[in-house]
C-alpha cells in the first residue's frame, strides 16, 4: 500500500536522494526510479516529496550561484555533500515554496543537519541560510 510522507519525512528522503544524485551524477529521473524500486511504498506522484525534488533539481544552478555569492568565504563545491544538499533543499523552500516561512525552512534544515551530520554542521548551515535569508 502506498503512503504519502509528511513534510518532514519528505525532506529527509529528499536530502538522501539529492545526496545520491551528487554522488552518482545521475539524473533526477534515474534516481527517482531507484527510489521507487527501493521504497515502493512511498507515494511520489503529486506529493510534496516530488515537488521539492523536482523544484530543487530545476533550480539547482540558481541556488548554487546564490550560495557562492552570499556565503562568506564558502563556495558550494567546498561544502560537504550532505550539508550542501541540505542547504540546497532549504533554499529551494525559501525561494520558491511560498507557503513555507523562512524560519521554518531554516529550522527544518538545522534538524536535518542534526540527523544526517553533526552539531557543527547544524551551526554552519544555520549561519549560511541566515546570511542568505537576510539579504532576500
Amino acid at each position: 500500500m502506498k503512503r504519502e510522507l509528511n513534510r518532514r519525512q519528505s525532506r529527509e528522503v529528499a536530502v538522501q536522494l539529492l545526496y545520491q544524485m551528487d554522488v552518482n551524477k545521475e539524473s533526477l529521473e534515474i534516481n527517482l526510479k531507484k527510489l521507487h524500486n527501493d521504497r515502493p511504498e512511498i507515494m511520489l506522484e503529486g506529493s510534496y516529496l516530488e515537488d521539492i525534488l523536482k523544484g530543487t533539481d530545476e533550480n539547482i544552478k540558481k541556488i548554487d550561484e546564490l550560495v557562492d555569492e552570499k556565503a562568506k568565504d564558502w563556495k558550494i563545491d567546498r561544502i560537504g555533500k550532505v550539508d550542501r544538499n541540505i542547504i540546497r533543499l532549504a533554499l529551494y523552500e525559501i525561494l520558491f515554496e511560498e507557503d513555507i516561512p523562512v524560519a521554518v525552512a531554516i529550522d527544518e534544515a538545522i534538524e536535518l543537519a542534526k540527523s544526517f551530520s553533526d552539531e557543527k554542521s547544524a551551526k554552519f548551515i544555520h549561519g549560511v541560510l541566515g546570511r542568505i535569508a537576510e539579504g532576500l
